[in-house]
């Protein structure tokens, strides 16, 4: 079995690389890079489920003069979506002979640094990717991302414990236009996409496309239309500007966002609840196997994906 001493070093080692994993992965996916920016990451304290408050009805407003009665009808306004908390978690191995075979602290540390950026990069890729889902993957064990909240088919499906088919429950269903898109005719349909989603001062400021969207709508600008953000270019994503919201490339080599799809997303009412106690960080506890020469350790998350307005949120789908 491998000595005490090289498990502390393992341990510590890990410990001081994944103090910043929960920001290499907010820094990975421009959806995630967004929510941070706007203090959407909210941490649970605990509990068995994520609640999310909704506003889903409006008070009374009564015109009045002199000393008419003002009255007031009482109304619940207010609701809660409960989300599952989902777990996900990344194991970091080093056996006992590649041990030996790396002999010396130097050899040693870097064999370590070598698996712990692996683990890393595995996380931070699996949360990306999970940012589109569906809520279905690895047995309903996944986040609900994208797929689930800003549907291709909102009137079906239960999101936050709430049954999108009942009636009077239309208020929880996104927008969403399927339809074969073309360079000549996607500005009008982002156009109507965009004016469905604008409440006052309410509007998508995101908007996440895959190449094919991406490159029709690229399609139709001069290039001194060609606005993009600085700030959210500079932090590597391909961007251009729609009205004010950034437009992101995310599909690709590397992109997980599903082909044909444009979402337009109001992210004010979405956020990333990750457990305080379990936000990429190793979990406790020796994980040395009875039966194996290796060191073992688990950095792991929990959270989901939750959303407080479903009805400012859509997606354009190509079924070209």
């Amino acid at each position: 079995m491998a000595n005490n001493y090289y498990n502390d070093v393992f341990t510590s080692t890990l410990e001081g690389r994944t103090k910043n994993l929960a920001n290499c992965v907010s820094d990975n996916n421009a959806l995630l890079n967004r929510l941070r920016d706007k203090k959407k990451i909210r941490p649970v304290t605990g509990g068995s489920k994520i609640l999310e408050e909704l506003e889903y009805g409006q008070g009374d407003a009564v015109w009045y003069s002199g000393y008419d009665t003002i009255t007031y009808s009482p109304k619940q306004l207010f609701s809660a979506a409960e989300y599952q908390l989902k777990l996900c978690a990344v194991p970091v191995a080093v056996s006992g002979e590649e041990l030996l075979k790396n002999s010396g602290e130097e050899a040693v540390f870097d064999l370590f640094e070598k698996r712990i950026d692996n683990a890393m990069k595995t996380m931070t890729n699996q949360m990306s990717k999970a940012v589109y889902s569906d809520g279905t993957g690895s047995g309903g064990k996944e986040i609900g991302g994208l797929r689930l909240l800003v549907a291709d088919a909102p009137e079906t499906g239960t999101v936050g414990g709430i049954d999108r088919s009942a009636s009077g429950n239309e208020f929880w269903r996104n927008k969403s236009v399927q339809k074969a898109l073309t360079a000549e005719n996607i500005a009008s349909e982002m156009n109507k996409m965009y004016l469905s989603l604008t409440r006052g001062t309410d509007k998508p400021d995101l908007i996440v496309a895959d190449d094919t969207l991406y490159s029709l709508y690229e399609q139709t600008l001069l290039p001194q239309q060609r606005f993009t953000d600085p700030k959210i270019a500079d932090s590597g994503f391909a961007t251009l500007k729609y009205k004010g919201a950034d437009v992101i490339f995310d599909g690709g080599q590397g992109g997980h966002c599903p082909t044909n799809h444009m979402y337009f997303l109001n992210t004010d009412y979405l956020y990333l609840r990750p457990h305080k106690d379990r936000d990429m960080k190793v979990i406790e506890g020796d994980r040395l196997a009875v039966n194996q020469d290796a060191l073992y350790k688990i950095i792991g998350w929990a959270g989901n994906l939750t959303m407080s307005n479903a009805s400012l949120q859509g997606v354009l789908v190509n079924n070209a």
